[in-house]
């Protein structure tokens, strides 16, 4: 253990990590951005309300739960930085990264379901979910990256909340265009019957968590709920790293 430690300290002497966001040196606590700049992440901190941001883009377009997001994305801002390096830089460790403190802040914020709240869908709308499901990508696509970043945020989530994570059940089944510079009309062309459920018995009558990168218009989102509409019994939450604000 001593020599992989001091094994450890030598790489990081001469090649040592930086943050993503000021290109300091990171300790040996800190992971991806320094403890200065993961305070400037500006997370929404609304995961309890039932009518926050998120949950209003979907409102009445698709049946949900719940929705809610990680952090507030801007086209400057350090969450696009890093999400940029997690989808074009092969910065893996990112995702994962992003996927724990979101799990960190759903299991810090959400209030702990009383008896009284029994049967209260936003009480316990967490405790409840049994399974989160990424966005997939196409085939062609992940063949391209090599990994789908949604995936690694799902997986960073899972190991804080201790809630399997999948992307077996969720396929993209159209090679669609990029959602960049589309408005909202295009977008829901532009995903229209992209998704499709592999194996519906193993999602019958399942909360599932909806995961995916950034939300915009939710067109992709509310694709692969229409998808996921003809599972008998699902139940779906929505949870995402950013929601893009002007």
């Amino acid at each position: 253990m001593f020599l992989q430690e001091a094994y450890t300290g030598l790489i990081h002497l001469f090649y040592p990590r930086l943050c993503e966001g000021c290109n300091k040196p990171l300790t040996n606590a800190e992971q991806i951005v320094c403890i200065s700049c993961a305070l400037e992440l500006p997370e929404t901190g609304y995961h309890h309300l039932e009518g926050n941001e998120t949950a209003l883009r979907f409102a009445g377009r698709i049946p949900f739960v719940h929705a809610t997001s990680y952090a507030y994305y801007t086209s400057d801002g350090l969450l696009q930085h890093l999400l940029h390096g997690l989808k074009y830089r092969n910065k893996k460790e990112t995702g994962y990264f992003l996927g724990r403190q979101f799990g960190y802040s759903l299991r810090n914020t959400m209030p702990k379901p009383k008896a009284e709240d029994e049967g209260n869908a936003l009480a316990d709308w967490l405790p409840s979910i049994d399974m989160i499901i990424p966005v997939p990508l196409h085939a062609a696509k992940m063949a391209k990256r090599g990994y789908n970043q949604s995936m690694l945020i799902g997986e960073g989530m899972s190991e804080v909340l201790q809630i399997p994570v999948s992307d077996k059940l969720l396929a993209r089944v159209k090679n669609t265009e990029s959602q960049t510079n589309k408005t909202r009309a295009e977008r829901d062309t532009n995903v229209f019957g992209a998704f499709g459920v592999s194996k519906k018995t193993d999602l019958k009558r399942k909360h599932i968590l909806l995961l995916d990168d950034v939300l915009t218009t939710g067109a992709t989102i509310a694709a692969c709920a229409q998808a996921l509409a003809g599972v008998e019994g699902i139940k779906i939450s929505v949870a995402t790293i950013g929601i893009a604000i002007s």
